[in-house]
């Protein structure tokens, strides 16, 4: 009668794994690296799935045209305009009724720092460079959109906006201190 091995090692890391292996019909997903939430260790790293699909920085991330320091710019960039934005605001029914007059709530300090940022980037990027950054970045267009929207629909006017874009993240990066000037002339060195 044959004995049964007892000195088999188990991989319990193939029993835990939580990654989805379906996805919905025309998803586009990456697979990024984030702190684990259920970590014991502090900076423990996980692989989950994000999607991509309307989110310009991720996808170029995604595809390897874009690096960390302007991604981050990038991410620096949406959140301050999301900060200072003050856009239509929903009627509070808690407040007390007064002839339909609503006063205006006091601009915070965390707003009036994102302003300043945004200030500073649309002088150092220019006017044409910040209205790219706010249609890629705010709106969420693509270059080909941002080409028909200027009146130029050929591919030399979408590599055109596709390099500029590049240089704005880049310039970005530097202004929100994710990158140096050496780290971007190293960049531009290379391609």
């Amino acid at each position: 009668m044959a004995r049964a091995r007892r000195n088999k090692s188990y991989k319990l890391a193939r029993i835990y794994d939580r990654r989805s292996r379906d996805v919905p019909f025309n998803a586009e997903v990456a697979e990024v690296e984030i702190d684990n939430p259920l970590a014991l260790d502090p900076g423990e790293k996980i692989v989950a799935v994000r999607s991509i699909r309307s989110d310009p920085l991720g996808r170029l991330l995604a595809h390897h045209q874009i690096d960390e320091a302007q991604y981050r710019g990038g991410r620096a960039f949406q959140n301050d305009w999301e900060r200072a934005e003050r856009g239509p605001q929903a009627m509070d029914p808690t407040r007390e009724y007064v002839d339909g007059a609503r006063t205006r709530e006091p601009v915070t300090e965390i707003q009036r720092q994102a302003v300043l940022r945004l200030n500073r980037v649309e002088r150092e990027l220019g006017t044409d460079g910040a209205a790219l950054v706010h249609d890629v970045l705010v709106l969420g267009l693509t270059m080909d959109q941002i080409g028909q929207r200027r009146a130029v629909r050929t591919q030399r006017w979408n590599d055109y906006f596709a390099r500029r874009f590049r240089e704005c993240l880049d310039r970005l990066a530097l202004i929100y201190g994710f990158a140096t000037e050496a780290a971007i002339s190293r960049a531009e060195q290379r391609k």
